[in-house]
């Protein structure tokens, strides 16, 4: 990468000076044809330098009378100290100023913007049901399946087991894993569980727990 040119303020002779001397031998700041480098100096230049500055005044620019449209962006001329010159000058050009602090800050929120954001995952519940069939007559093993067929988004169904209950009635004890945002365990009961077609075997349903996982 080329090294930075630095003129001192292009408004007092030292730095026109130092532009004429940059300028001998060349028809552009770099490179062979007119790039941005060519329009921060010729923005920073007010008018014609004057024949005493002969090749700053045969600048492209200048000669050909290029024009900057009211509608153009401006061009921004970041101040920094004349190295070669070893003033204090707050008003030197650089032609190939690094990217200050606010452009970087810039870049760095478009990038944060543009990466997907982590969907924070929901909370999760361990539940134990107690499921009650009509009557001893009730086939438990229909009223498992009537159960397990219940599915849904966030809803795993796991151990299960058969507890006497009295008068030759026993219960279903299940326990389910749901996830919070996706399932609510009343709705499960009212509106599947002892609804048709699972109420043909099952007469109630009551949470013995509920945990956080």
């Amino acid at each position: 990468m080329a090294a930075a040119v630095i003129f001192s303020d292009l408004l007092m002779e030292p730095g026109l000076k130092s532009l004429d001397s940059h300028l001998a031998g060349k028809p552009y700041i770099s490179g062979d044809s007119w790039t941005k480098d060519d329009i921060k100096v010729y923005v920073a230049v007010e008018g014609n330098p004057g024949h005493g500055f002969v090749n700053a005044s045969n600048f492209p620019g200048k000669a050909v009378g290029v024009k900057i449209g009211a509608h153009t962006a401006p061009v921004d001329v970041e101040p920094k100290k004349d190295a070669h010159a070893g003033g204090d000058n707050d008003d030197d050009l650089d032609l190939f100023g690094d990217e200050t602090e606010e452009e970087k800050k810039a870049a760095e929120e478009r990038e944060a913007a543009k990466k997907p954001t982590k969907k924070k995952e929901s909370g999760k519940s361990s539940v134990l049901l107690d499921v009650k069939p009509w009557d001893d007559e009730t086939d438990m093993k229909k009223l498992e399946e009537a159960v397990r067929s219940v599915q849904a988004e966030g809803l795993l169904w796991g151990a299960s087991k058969l507890v006497p209950v009295g008068y030759g009635i026993k219960k279903l004890q299940i326990m389910m894993t749901i996830i919070d945002d996706l399932v609510s365990v009343d709705s499960l009961i009212e509106d599947h569980l002892t609804a048709e077609p699972c109420n043909e075997y099952i007469q109630s349903c009551d949470i013995v727990a509920f945990n956080k996982i």
